[in-house]
């Protein structure tokens, strides 16, 4: 790295002083940024992967930017969008722009690091800020002029308060709290106003040796690391996958279009453990892959470096003028491995053969391929409505976790307008393929392509009321006709039994999942995990692929009120929807209790939508019912049914001891206030007396009335239903809580739980067996964490989210 010429001796002074006093400031009298500093000067601080820069920046700097910034600096949330998860993130810097506005009345502009900008220059017409320095390249101007660093020397020359408890008066937390983002020009006045809102925030300082680390590595220009050149093995596969999405004829291209479409929100990685076989996929855990790839739209083709299309959504039009052509690439992501946005899916040659086998070898044409207009590529029924539903099913039902993650997973890093509309905890079950093989299926969604029209169409801005009032005529239509289409199949009656479940072709873990939803974000894992849950879904393929479209797709994080409310409001169709299949394997006295119990104090329209759901159920099912909680032994039918592909991933009883099984049980039996008071979701480390750690994560479910108020969640609230699970490992991506003890104070533990009745019997809880954020054990404790979850679950694992920690 080249550095500039010599510095006047009278700024050499200043500069000297004010680091030496551990407040570097730009704020001088008389002296503006150029005369300080020098002119801006732009350039890559990226090194040859293979130099000794590049290896000192992986082996000393990255650990350190990932355990104690990209903990909060990770997702679109980060604060100021500063990203610190990757050298290019890093370079873009910070912007005062806020992503999520929850009452921006027109859709704002794209900021996707890596897709919406590609050069520093054009994140700076963006607005985005350096936080590294980019004028004259001296050791004391990259120190003076970065705000980074003076963020690290804020925080390390005004340490926490030594109070367990961090006074809100000095600090402002929450999801919500005001956003400080100042420029480097501002940061005089940031370091005089909040002495104590260094990095980490309202965290404990970097360690003496960190911080030494970071601030050598800010002195030197804060080198960094270009992308390894990828070894052949790999290049080969991805040279193939390329050329398989890249073929050229229609039936190519409407399948390569069809499979981007899901997978552009994947973590890609090459593996060649066996596909669909249960025991593949405890083996796929063992090892974490090193490389990892994007599914892009590239106007670039194969060979040549990949230039991303940075359309709003998936199905947008590319717009590359008359030609049109573009091509889809798999894009390397060096990025740190966040556990928000983290979706492993495994690529490999069997993978190919398989799509081949569902879209490439069935008969049939595809005439003409669809175009890009709104009213046909944000309808899947219309723009694949060539594709056989057979392989269109099979293609996510196959990776449902996949698929159902997706809008768990996706860009919406603070989700609480798309997640209220799903209930905390609920399982997942999926109506068998054969059921929905065949031309007769396939014809009814085309003839009903119009009526599942999805808020897509509307873009990004798009009004509210009148939108509602559409697509509930238009969904009570699809009903009414789907009706019929079952009369016309089923004639006289339609009987439903256990066989209308997938199995799991006998192997397939994914025939059953379980989702908890933690306020404003939610996790998908394999299995009936947890107590036997209010509610549950029977999924066919129509409502996955709404789904999909509704929540992932077309979801736009930059979007307007209007579309992101729209999105919720039709989200209350597809869960009433997946709700009401599974209550048609009950009896009709217990559909109609269930319903009017999962929908208490709701509206007279919502009412009337189940009305209408159950006149359309046409007989009782073909299930034998022999005790007076249907429900219940619904649900133990089910797990008897698929007790051989049912994940134990998180069942309790695999994982502990007899003696410790009985103890931690006990917090799956805490309902009402005790279960209240707890967090969202705490991690809980047990620490053995052999020197080995076993843990666990601890979640509330919050019980509602009814789901279907939009803005009004807590009027909602039931917390008399509040009930607590306790799995093995560590499940969702923003714990809220650590706590740590020996094995043998378990029992004190839980029974402080137990016995919890308000704020102060939590505090009292914290005081015992806590790690709070101000805690002295804070770091080593989650650095332990991390490693733990490297070990025990590598495919999965990814960096925790900090933003969400409580302070009580």
């Amino acid at each position: 790295m080249k550095f500039s010429g010599a510095l006047p001796r009278r700024l050499k002074i200043i500069l000297a002083s004010l680091l030496l006093a551990g407040c570097a400031t730009a704020g001088f009298i008389g002296m503006n940024e150029d005369e300080l500093f020098g002119k801006t000067q732009i350039f890559d601080h990226k090194l040859s992967a293979d130099s000794h820069g590049a290896a000192y920046y992986h082996q000393e700097v990255q650990p350190i930017l990932e355990n104690r910034c990209v903990v909060c600096h990770g997702c679109y949330d980060a604060p100021c969008q500063l990203k610190l998860s990757s050298a290019d993130g890093i370079m873009r810097g910070a912007s005062k722009q806020v992503v999520y506005n929850g009452t921006r009345l027109l859709a704002s502009e794209p900021t996707r690091l890596g897709i919406d900008a590609t050069t520093i220059e054009e994140w700076r017409a963006k607005d985005f800020f350096p936080v590294i320095n980019e004028r004259n390249q001296t050791s004391a101007i990259n120190m003076a002029n970065s705000v980074l660093y003076r963020m690290l020397a804020l925080k390390a020359n005004n340490p926490l308060p030594a109070d367990d408890i961090l006074d809100e008066d000095d600090f402002s937390l929450g999801l919500n709290r005001p956003q400080e983002c100042p420029t480097s020009s501002e940061m005089h006045a940031y370091e005089e106003d909040h002495p104590l809102w260094g990095m980490p925030y309202a965290l404990p300082a970097l360690s003496a040796n960190e911080y030494s680390t970071l601030s050598g590595w800010i002195k030197g220009g804060a080198p960094m690391a270009a992308s390894p050149k990828l070894p052949k093995d790999i290049q080969q596969q991805v040279d193939d996958w390329e050329s398989f999405l890249n073929e050229t004829d229609n039936k190519h291209r409407l399948t390569a279009r069809y499979v981007y479409e899901h997978w552009f929100l994947a973590s890609l990685y090459f593996a060649d453990t066996p596909l669909f076989n249960k025991d593949s996929y405890g083996t796929a855990n063992t090892e974490r892959p090193r490389f990892w790839f994007k599914l892009v739209r590239s106007a670039t083709p194969p060979g040549f470096p990949i230039k991303p299309i940075p359309t709003r959504r998936p199905y947008d039009d590319p717009q590359l003028g008359i030609s049109g052509q573009f091509y889809y690439r798999l894009m390397p992501d060096d990025s740190s491995v966040v556990a928000k946005t983290h979706m492993p899916y495994q690529l490999s040659s069997e993978r190919m053969e398989w799509i081949r086998s569902m879209f490439i070898e069935p008969d049939y044409e595809v005439k003409e391929l669809p175009g890009y207009d709104t009213d046909i590529s944000a309808n899947p029924f219309v723009a694949f409505e060539d594709i056989p539903i057979s392989a269109r099913y099979r293609f996510m039902l196959e990776e449902a976790e996949y698929t159902i993650t997706g809008f768990i997973k996706g860009p919406v890093c603070r989700g609480q307008v798309a997640l209220n509309v799903i209930d905390d905890h609920f399982w997942v079950f999926f109506v068998e393929p054969k059921h929905l093989s065949g031309s007769s299926y396939s014809e009814f969604l085309k003839s009903q392509s119009d009526n599942l029209k999805l808020p897509g169409t509307e873009e990004s801005a798009t009004g509210i009321v009148t939108n509602w009032i559409k697509y509930s005529w238009l969904h009570d239509k699809y009903l009414d006709a789907l009706n019929a289409w079952l009369i016309d199949r089923f004639p006289g009656e339609r009987r439903q039994s256990l066989s209308m479940l997938w199995r799991g072709d006998d192997h397939n873990p994914n025939a059953a999942l379980t989702i908890f939803r933690h306020f404003d974000s939610s996790t998908v894992v394999k299995g009936t995990v947890g107590q036997p849950p209010k509610t549950a879904w029977l999924v066919d393929y129509s409502l996955l692929e709404r789904i999909h479209y509704l929540l992932v797709a077309e979801f736009d994080v930059f979007g307007n009120i209007g579309h992101q409310l729209n999105t919720r409001l039709y989200m209350d169709f597809l869960r009433m929807e997946g709700e009401h299949n599974f209550l048609t394997l009950l009896p009709h006295d217990e559909r109609v209790r269930l319903a009017n119990y999962w929908y208490r104090d709701t509206s007279e329209r919502v009412r009337k939508h189940l009305v209408n759901y159950e006149e359309h159920v046409l007989a009782d099912p073909a299930i034998e019912y022999k005790t007076d909680h249907p429900k219940l032994e619904l649900f133990g039918k089910i797990q008897t049914l698929l007790k051989d592909e049912l994940d134990n991933k998180y069942t309790l009883a695999d994982h502990v001891l007899p003696g410790e099984l009985s103890v931690l049980n006990r917090l799956n039996s805490v309902r009402g206030r005790a279960a209240t008071e707890m967090p969202e979701i705490s991690i809980l480390t047990l620490d053995n007396m052999n020197g080995s750690s076993q843990v666990f994560t601890i979640l509330r479910n919050s019980g509602h009335s009814n789901l279907t108020g939009l803005l009004y969640e807590e009027n909602n609230r039931l917390p008399a239903e509040d009930y607590l699970t306790i799995v093995p490992g560590i499940l969702g991506s923003y714990p809220s809580a650590f706590y740590r003890l020996t094995s043998f104070r378990a029992e004190e533990f839980v029974n402080a739980i137990v016995n919890m009745q308000d704020d102060d019997d939590y505090e009292k809880m914290m005081d015992r067996f806590g790690v709070r954020r101000t805690s002295e054990r804070f770091w080593q404790n989650s650095d332990d964490i991390r490693h733990w979850y490297s070990q025990h679950d590598p495919l999965n694992a990814g960096i925790l989210d900090y933003n969400r920690l409580e302070n009580r």
